[in-house]
């Protein structure tokens, strides 16, 4: 944790602070019985809040091979401090809206709603910005120590994570809702994951999507013994045949199809 914080201190700070966020969050789901579309109130804040400290510890790993002349600057440091308010605030939002019952995300039911919903975007946006920005310092330091392959998977999974994540969420935004087809309801979701079993959902290539920071680097890992550390195609190859992926789950879903459908008989 210590060479996370030296070289991203306000993620790994907030990392931290969002992952004891979750322990009243655990009480909360514990005590309150209510539900909303068809699953506890708490469900979702639990869900944002593991994904939002996976995301910020990964780029503060992945940080560390960043141009320190780019990192460091002042600039730099208050665009970290935008992202974290802007994390913070979403956070309060959707933990705020089920205290109250009612929907995070989608809900335009009065003008405030709606303009919160926007607000609320845009925040989203500012995050995901990071892994874009990271992309672009790892791939400015000239005196990195990666084996090419690596450095490529680095960037391409992180620039994957920008482009496909701001693809998938405007088209949930526009559709209004993740569901396409079947009962607007999470009650039957798949495990864990809660994605749709009779129909579509939108949530899966935005899952997929947001994970581009994960899968992409991980080919990259395995590619550097298979075909050596110098070489950048195969690594190229995996992250289009990964955004190819998000592509296919995405149509799948505008088809009004679940992900998997094998998988309901395993976990109905």
């Amino acid at each position: 944790m210590n060479s996370l914080a030296a070289a991203s201190p306000r993620y790994t700070a907030l990392a931290i602070l969002l992952a004891l966020a979750m322990i009243p969050v655990f009480g909360a789901a514990a005590l309150d019985t209510r539900l909303f579309q068809g699953i506890d109130v708490w469900i979702k804040p639990l869900k944002f809040l593991t994904a939002l400290v996976i995301y910020l510890l990964t780029i503060a790993w992945f940080a560390r091979y960043a141009a320190p002349e780019i990192t460091g600057r002042a600039w730099w440091r208050w665009y970290e401090r935008a992202i974290v308010v802007g994390v913070l605030l979403e956070m309060i939002w959707i933990g705020g809206a089920a205290a109250m019952g009612v929907g995070s995300h989608f809900n335009r039911s009065t003008p405030a709603m709606g303009a919160i919903y926007g607000l609320m975007g845009f925040a989203a946006l500012l995050l995901t910005s990071s892994s874009l920005t990271l992309a672009w310092a790892i791939h400015r330091n000239k005196n990195s120590t990666l084996p090419p392959a690596m450095r490529t998977g680095l960037v391409w999974g992180l620039t994957l994570t920008f482009v496909l994540t701001a693809v998938t969420a405007s088209r949930l935004s526009m559709m209004g809702s993740h569901w396409i087809g079947g009962e607007a309801s999470d009650a039957g979701g798949l495990m864990f994951f809660g994605w749709a079993r009779d129909g579509g959902d939108l949530r899966v290539a935005h899952f997929f999507a947001t994970h581009a920071m994960h899968a992409v680097p991980l080919a990259a890992l395995l590619c550097v013994p298979l075909f050596g550390g110098a070489a950048v195609a195969p690594v190229r190859a995996l992250a289009l045949a990964y955004a190819a992926f998000v592509g296919f789950t995405m149509v799948q879903a505008q088809l009004g199809q679940p992900f998997l459908p094998g998988l309901t008989a395993l976990f109905p």
